[in-house]
């Protein structure tokens, strides 16, 4: 692989690799590092990434567990995994503060769902990544991909209907 190739296969992906990144580690500048070094180490890997069946999925599979290699290495303080979540905004003020409420609520839910259903929730729901990218990179199959996220979305919306049906009575 040259390095055009390189760049049109595999550093157009950084853009893509962002969120799942900034989900991990958190602040900006170490996200911006880890970027490098994650293009770095696929530089280096460049021949093993052409020669592989699923491309994108091996650059995901990497990026994830340089992240994880970095947070095992460092142990920095918890960073909010959704700190990027946000519903929906209005021009309203008071539909605002309730939107913002919403946006709170949402985050202390996702705080008790279990990480790695947290994980392919965020994945898909607001990354917006497909079941066969989650399942590269989380190293599970597409079915239990899919279980994840059918349970996380059930935990979410348990939650918030007893939230919301608790301030009904």
């Amino acid at each position: 692989m040259n390095k055009e190739e390189f760049r049109r296969k595999v550093f157009s992906l950084s853009e893509q690799l962002y969120p799942m990144v900034a989900r991990l580690l958190g602040k900006r500048a170490n996200v911006e590092d880890a970027l490098q070094e994650i293009m770095l180490k696929l530089w280096v890997k460049r021949d093993t990434i052409e020669q592989h069946p699923n491309p994108k999925a091996l650059v995901f599979l990497i990026a994830r567990n340089y992240c994880f290699d970095v947070l095992r290495k460092k142990r920095p303080e918890l960073a909010d995994s959704t700190a990027h979540l946000t519903v929906l905004k209005s021009e309203n003020g008071q539909e605002s503060l309730e939107w913002e409420e919403l946006n709170t609520i949402i985050r202390k839910i996702l705080e008790k769902v279990p990480e790695q259903q947290r994980e392919v929730l965020i994945m898909r729901d607001l990354d917006g990544y497909e079941f066969t990218e989650i399942a590269a990179a989380t190293k599970l199959n597409v079915p239990h991909v899919r279980v994840l996220l059918s349970r996380a979305r059930k935990q979410v919306t348990v939650a918030l209907e007893k939230i919301y049906s608790y301030e009904r009575k």
